[in-house]
């Protein structure tokens, strides 16, 4: 079993340029998984690597090859 490293809510939230309050509340959504040591809550490296990988978009090539067009639009936009 590969040894990860904690980082601190600050940690990640920095990392992704977001706000602690928006790491809080993935971790109390269930989103991010955390274990919480004393009063502080740590995120392994894999944890986040995994959270990463569900959030991320499909690449445009794959959007095109499955017949969406570049570009969204205009209804898709404002329903968003």
């Amino acid at each position: 079993m590969p040894r990860d490293q904690y980082q601190t809510v600050r940690e990640v939230a920095d990392r992704l340029k977001v706000s602690e309050a928006t790491v809080r509340g993935w971790i109390h959504d269930g989103a991010l998984r955390a274990i919480e040591i004393g009063n502080v809550w740590r995120v392994a490296d894999t944890d986040l690597e995994a959270f990463l990988e569900n959030h991320a978009n499909r690449t445009r090539a794959a959007s095109i090859e499955d017949g969406e067009s570049e570009a969204p639009s205009a209804l898709g936009k404002a329903e968003r």
